[in-house]
This record gives C-alpha cells, structure tokens and sequence, in this order.
C-alpha cells in the first residue's frame, strides 16, 4: 500500500517542527547524540577516507544539484512535447530553489551555531540547521526518482531509485563526518525534504502538468 503524500507531508513537517522547536530551546546546546557522533567521526577519520567524504559531499553543492533538477524534468518529460520539457526542467528547478528559499530562510531564523570549527576537515559556512548539503541532495534525488520512476515498476528502475537514494544519505552523513554539522542538523535536511517533496506531490500532481508515462508492449 502506497502512503498518501499528504500523509508524508504531515509526518515530515510535524517531526521537522518538533526537531526544530527542541534544537531551538537548547540554544545552540549539542544533543547527546550530536557529540557521540561528532566524537565517534574525529576517532575514524583518517586522511583517505576525508578525502573520499569531501569528493561525496561537494556533489551535495554547487551546480551539480540544478543541473540534476533540470535533467530531472527533462527525463519526467521526455515522451511529450518540446515544450511539455522545458516545462518540466524549468518546474523542477523552481521547485529546487523554492525549497532552498525556504531552507535558508528557517536556518536564518534558527541561527544554530556549527560544530567547533577545529572539528572540521571542510570548509563550511553560515549557519547549521537544517544542514544544506542533506536537504538540498535529498530534494534532488527526490526530483530524479520521480523521474527515473516514471519508466514503470521493473527491477531495474527500483534498483535505480535505492542507489539514488542511497547517495542522498551519503551525503547527508559527510557532513557529519567531516565534523562540519551535527547529526540533527542532517536529520532535520531530511525532515525538510521530506515535506517539501510530499507537499509538491500535493499540490502539483505529475498528470496535470506531464504525457502519461509510455507503457511497455504487453504490459497492464
């Protein structure tokens, strides 16, 4: 059974004000958690695997995430019409920079301070709740999942979605590693990506704006 993504939105959100009103009444104070992985990270960090966490983390920033997005509506699209693409590309990235609007305006608003910065082995900045690199490469694999998903529901497709999926967490969990965020602060990215991608399945349903999704011969 298929969970309603106004249900998500709901669980999402309610989790991610609930974490945010918690990590606001702390003033900044790390949760226990926040320090055993901070500590457990700073104990099994060395110089290679660094090396390989920041490579991770650096397509969680930049252009990398908008290129996905346009890409993203491109692929959603690519049985319509020229016009039904560029449609598509240029929804998915508004959607993308809709929900980093949104994003920084709440760390702004939160002001939670980063870990200490002789913790860190990459550069960071302003400040560190909801983590950036976690919402933001989360909201982009959700984007090419609602892509890649739209070719049907084969084995290949699934496998597809999980490895996608699998490297938003990855990124996500450089941040901790690289001792940049704390782990509520990339827990709290997913929360947001979680509701801004169920609010968007919501409000904007693929059939309204997309060509249905081309069925294989002999297929129901």
């Amino acid at each position: 059974m298929r969970t309603p993504p106004a249900a998500v939105t709901v669980l999402c959100a309610g989790a991610f004000v609930l974490l945010a009103v918690l990590v606001t009444g702390r003033h900044g104070t790390p949760f226990p958690l926040d320090r055993d992985a901070l500590d457990w990270s700073l104990r099994h960090r060395p110089d290679r695997w660094a090396g390989v966490a920041r490579a991770v983390t650096d397509t969680g920033t930049g252009v990398f995430p908008y290129a996905c997005a346009v890409l993203a509506g491109l692929l959603a699209a690519r049985h319509g019409t020229r016009r039904q693409a560029l449609g598509a590309a240029a929804g998915a990235l508004a959607f993308l920079l809709a929900g980093q609007a949104l994003r920084y305006g709440v760390m702004s608003a939160l002001a939670r301070p980063r870990p200490p910065v002789a913790d860190w082995a990459t550069h960071a900045s302003a400040f560190s709740f909801p983590s950036g690199h976690a919402s933001t490469s989360a909201l982009m694999a959700g984007l090419l999942i609602w892509a890649v998903a739209r070719r049907g529901r084969t084995a290949a497709v699934y496998a597809l979605c999980a490895l996608i999926a699998c490297w938003a967490v990855a990124v996500g969990l450089t941040r901790i590693y690289l001792g940049v965020h704390w782990a509520t602060d990339v827990l709290g990215g997913w929360l947001f990506a979680g509701a801004w991608i169920g609010l968007g399945a919501v409000l904007i349903p693929a059939g309204r704006l997309l060509p249905p999704p081309r069925r294989r011969a002999g297929g129901r």
